[in-house]
């Protein structure tokens, strides 16, 4: 979902498609067809994500060809000529290692060679070293964090590793310093956040290391983005652009910042607390940081301030809310469980694993792309239960509703429905729906006449219990039917054959000058 949502982002910022497929990782020919899918999608964004969706990825998987095939047979033997492991040994050219495999039958082209290695080992060409020329004002900065040494935490009282989140604008090297103690996504978020408050803006691009905060998979080619800071770079509208792993020149205009950082603000330095370090690195972000730049010759905050200030989008006017995006299994129960409180889902996702987004305020669960329910945040060990996810008749159970309970007792009859509601008067009714379910059960057993009738007695006695009423009621319908087989009790007909009208019993008048 996060990646089609990125291709519509760009596609709607008028890039091309050539340029969306560098960008994201993904092949031209899906990015293609993406956008195709795009101009038929109706509805909200959302849905017409979803319709994307389907249209493309419902798709049968193709099958490797015979070709590659070929080569994944000999995987092993050229992964030994490509990444020796023999000290010593060096690493064979692609071009060689195509020879080699002509001579061992495995006739196949020196194209299809490149890219199955490169697809499937991460092989690539050794390129030579240029210098990188500076973007345009307002297009890139750079991201990195470093680590400056020891700092107290306060609140355990012991010494924690202190990191600090270097965000350099490339073109002007204007530079912000975030010091923390952690570098997860929250914290790489509230980092940046600082960096474009300082700023005054956003830029386009930001090239930021393979951290886990904000790469799950490093690639040269087809990084990963975390979900949660992707949606983070589309809310502040800049386009996140990975680091090759061990490649410190590809974000060089921070890397060689650390050093310095260290050097300029940390060394020699105190802090109280957390806080006294950010006051202090703005400080010396203000003051030290701005001077004239040994590359560029020029004052940095006057860079800035002339050339890039103006190019920057604007900045973001409210914290961003970092969500967290898991994985969680529907129970039977008809739950799932996301930091240690209960979310109700409908019955037929039993068993499955879904996607789950959690923020400050919702939790959004996802079977792929599709949104099967949202549920408002609950603190731990609460739970939120839509009653409408329950099969049909389970809803009162499950959600210990005792009026529904208290219909059922009436429709059997008033004194079982009057027992029932004396029942459930007291502070936790739903403590007592066992012995209700009971009593209308035993209407099924004995038939609602006689369990009426013994509600009606129960209650002129006081007698609140239902398992007593199950016995009596037990007790009286076995004497009953040992009465009926010793012939001490016969059943009536229903048609009797002496049958007279209720008129003929009358003796007295009546107010209308007849007999009662």
């Amino acid at each position: 979902m996060i990646e089609v949502k990125e291709v519509l982002r760009r596609r709607e910022a008028g890039q091309s498609l050539r340029r969306i497929a560098r960008d994201t990782g993904l092949d031209r020919k899906t990015v293609r067809r993406y956008v195709e899918a795009l101009e038929r999608a109706v509805g909200d964004d959302e849905e017409r994500v979803q319709q994307m969706v389907r249209e493309v990825q419902s798709r049968p998987a193709v099958s490797a060809s015979a070709p590659r095939k070929k080569l994944e047979a000999h995987r092993d033997q050229v992964c030994d000529w490509l990444f020796p492991k023999q000290p010593g040994q060096r690493a064979l050219r692609l071009t060689k290692v195509h020879v080699l495999l002509a001579r061992r039958g495995v006739e196949v082209t020196y194209a299809t060679l490149c890219r199955w290695a490169h697809d499937e080992l991460g092989w690539r060409e050794r390129m030579p070293t240029v210098r990188v020329d500076d973007p345009p004002p307002g297009e890139e900065a750079q991201a990195d964090f470093g680590k400056m040494g020891m700092l107290v935490d306060p609140s355990t009282g012991k010494p924690r590793a202190l990191w600090c989140l270097i965000v350099t604008l490339t073109c002007s090297r204007m530079q912000f310093v975030w010091p923390t103690f952690e570098q997860t996504t929250v914290a790489v978020c509230e980092g940046l956040d600082a960096a474009w408050t300082f700023f005054g803006g956003v830029v386009a691009r930001l090239v930021v290391d393979n951290a886990k905060a904000m790469v799950v998979t490093p690639h040269a080619t087809a990084p990963r983005i975390t979900d949660a800071f992707a949606e983070y770079a589309q809310a502040r509208s800049f386009f996140p652009d990975p680091a090759r792993v061990r490649r410190p020149k590809d974000k060089p205009r921070v890397e060689n910042q650390v050093a310095f950082v260290r050097e300029s603000w940390f060394d020699g330095e105190s802090f109280m607390d957390m806080a006294d370090a950010r006051r202090s690195a703005h400080r010396w972000c203000a003051e030290v940081a701005e001077r004239e730049h040994g590359t560029t010759r020029r004052i940095v905050r006057e860079h800035f301030e002339k050339e890039e200030k103006a190019a920057l989008q604007p900045p973001p006017t409210k914290p961003f809310d970092v969500p967290r995006w898991t994985e969680a299994k529907v129970h039977p129960d008809h739950h799932v469980q996301v930091s240690k409180a209960l979310y109700s889902v409908p019955t037929k996702y039993i068993g499955r694993t879904l996607r789950v987004r959690e923020d400050r305020t919702l939790v959004r669960l996802y079977l792929g792309a599709e949104l099967i329910k949202t549920h408002p945040r609950q603190r731990p060990g609460r739970r939120a239960t839509d009653p409408t996810d329950y099969p049909v008749g389970k809803q009162g159970y499950a959600t210990r509703g005792v009026e529904q309970l208290n219909a059922q007792g009436r429709k059997q009859g008033a004194h079982v429905g009057e027992y029932l509601e004396r029942l459930f008067d007291g502070p936790l009714p739903w403590s007592r729906m066992r012995q209700g379910y009971q009593l209308v059960r035993l209407c099924d057993r004995y038939g609602s006449t006689r369990v009426d009738a013994a509600c009606e007695r129960a209650l002129s006695f006081n007698v609140i219990d239902v398992p007593r009423v199950a016995r009596l009621l037990k007790r009286d319908f076995e004497r009953e039917l040992q009465a009926e087989e010793q012939g001490a009790l016969k059943q009536l007909s229903h048609h009797p054959r002496f049958g007279r009208d209720i008129d003929a019993f009358r003796t007295r008048a009546t107010t209308d000058g007849g007999e009662s």
